[in-house]
């Protein structure tokens, strides 16, 4: 007779973790999960997070108040992250019926958990989750273009997730230098204007000219996302110790990214009210 660790003590995410890591390996690989999720303004939201084991990617995906779509893919292949952001133009003063945005960056350690442990998680459709851990923001100066026909050397995915942004991919010079050093081809890559460059540029909410260059922030807030594997101890016939993962930690962290702009047309959500 087979006899499994105690589950005594564990979360409910640590009781259904002990049970899926004795499911077969063929019933992983692709997996999707469905998770409510509560917001800070007490509304309820659902996110839908997609593990492929075989490409060893994550993707996280879920809808503003606004109807603007948010996608987060994390390539642990190329440790690469990438934000995708689908927002609805306002087709009454010119704008296309909608307007993307993608934002690339590193991914580093301990960001998310890995996908094959994410392709193991469940979740009862019933519950409404909330971020264990509150990570802050973090700004990032989004200075440079990236060539979408070449950008494959950055991500498999690319081409994939940023094809309705193909004139609007944005990174930073700190990830262009360390992608250079790995050996990526730096003719992907083209450092956009700075405020010296051009006479009078300013922030979009304080720009009056719509066809005027100017920088322009966006904002998203992750609410809910694995970001940390927990682990528990365990003690053999011997005594001896060991530790086996036993659940995860669920974080929240929201981003603000700043990015120039030809022209304050595409960047109408910065008005002032």
């Amino acid at each position: 007779m087979r006899y499994l660790p105690c589950a005594c003590g564990l979360s409910s995410w640590g009781v259904l973790w002990l049970l899926l890591t004795l499911l077969p390996g063929s019933m992983l690989g692709l997996a999707e999960l469905r998770v409510r999720v509560r917001l800070g303004d007490g509304q309820v939201t659902e996110e839908s997070l997609e593990a492929d084991s075989e490409q060893d990617s994550v993707t996280l995906e879920f809808r503003k108040a606004d109807g603007t779509l948010i996608t987060l893919l994390a390539d642990f292949k190329q440790e690469v992250k990438i934000f995708r952001v689908l927002i609805l133009g306002e087709l009454e003063r010119g704008q296309s019926q909608i307007q993307a945005l993608c934002f690339i960056t590193r991914l580093h350690r301990n960001e998310i958990i890995p996908s094959d442990s994410m392709a193991k998680l469940r979740q009862n459709p019933r519950t409404v989750r909330q971020a264990e851990e509150l990570r802050g923001l973090e700004q990032l100066s989004m200075d440079v273009a990236v060539n979408f026909s070449r950008g494959l050397q950055l991500s498999q995915h690319l081409h994939n997730i940023c094809s309705e942004a193909r004139e609007a991919i944005y990174t930073r010079q700190e990830d262009v230098k360390a992608w250079l050093e790995k050996g990526l081809d730096a003719s992907m890559f083209e450092l956009l204007p700075s405020p010296v460059d051009i006479p009078d540029f300013q922030r979009c909410r304080l720009c009056t000219d719509l066809w005027k260059p100017c920088l322009c922030p966006y904002s998203l807030s992750v609410e809910w996302y694995p970001c940390m594997l927990k682990y528990c101890k365990n003690r053999d016939a011997t005594g001896k110790m060991s530790s086996y993962k036993c659940g995860i930690r669920s974080c929240q962290k929201a981003y603000s990214f700043d990015f120039y702009v030809p022209e304050k047309q595409l960047c109408l959500w910065d008005e002032e009210t």
